[in-house]
């Protein structure tokens, strides 16, 4: 009797569990997107995120030569306005002084007009004088009179007035002392005496002081 072993029929075939295939690069399979951001300070947003790169190219290059033109029309703009604000002011400065100078210039000019005039109201007022003491025509007494006041009306409607000056205190300021006389009263001391040659002021200014002889003690 022979012993008949058989093989067993169960082949050990490479079992394809708990395997994989070949193994791939995970990089390969994955979307390769490149980002740049950009970390530099200025480039953050106020809540600390950094701006990307292609924010900054939202707008065509041509759109942003644009506005940098108008920007500086704009600067351009204000630079001018600004000179022409200063100009306008020293302008107005300019005009004001030389209107200030020439209202001056005819001001003296004016008074210079004036100060000649009250030479002929003199001469008119001495006339009177003489012909008051001598024997003179009464019709050219009376003519000559009524030069002289007509001048003084004329003169006032200038704002020019006469000093009162006999009796009043010597005044430097507006009188001229051509003279001294000597006086016994103590209270004529410093006095104006006689006025030789009236004095007149133009409103608050003085035209020409009063030439007069002042009173002087004679113990001073």
């Amino acid at each position: 009797m022979s012993d008949k072993r058989t093989a067993p029929t169960d082949l050990a075939e490479p079992s394809t569990s708990g395997t994989s295939g070949p193994e791939t690069d995970p990089h390969a399979t994955e979307s390769s997107t490149l980002r740049i951001v950009d970390k530099r300070w200025w480039a953050r947003t106020d809540s600390g995120t950094t701006k990307n790169i292609e924010e900054n190219s939202d707008k065509p290059a041509y759109v942003q030569q644009l506005e940098r033109q108008v920007r500086e029309k704009e600067d351009l703009i204000r630079d001018y306005a600004a000179k022409y604000k200063g100009a306008q002011k020293d302008f107005e400065e300019t005009r004001v002084r030389v209107r200030r100078e020439v209202t001056k210039d005819v001001e003296r000019e004016k008074r210079s007009v004036l100060a000649s005039f009250l030479d002929v109201v003199d001469n008119l007022e001495r006339a009177l004088e003489a012909g008051q003491t001598e024997s003179a025509d009464g019709a050219l007494l009376t003519g000559v009179e009524m030069v002289y006041k007509q001048s003084l009306v004329v003169l006032s409607s200038y704002g020019v007035n006469q000093i009162e000056s006999a009796g009043q205190l010597f005044d430097p300021t507006l009188h001229d002392a051509v003279t001294a006389v000597p006086v016994e009263n103590s209270a004529q001391e410093n006095m104006v005496l006689t006025v030789i040659k009236p004095g007149y002021r133009i409103g608050n200014d003085i035209l020409r002081p009063a030439s007069v002889t002042v009173g002087r003690s004679e113990s001073s």
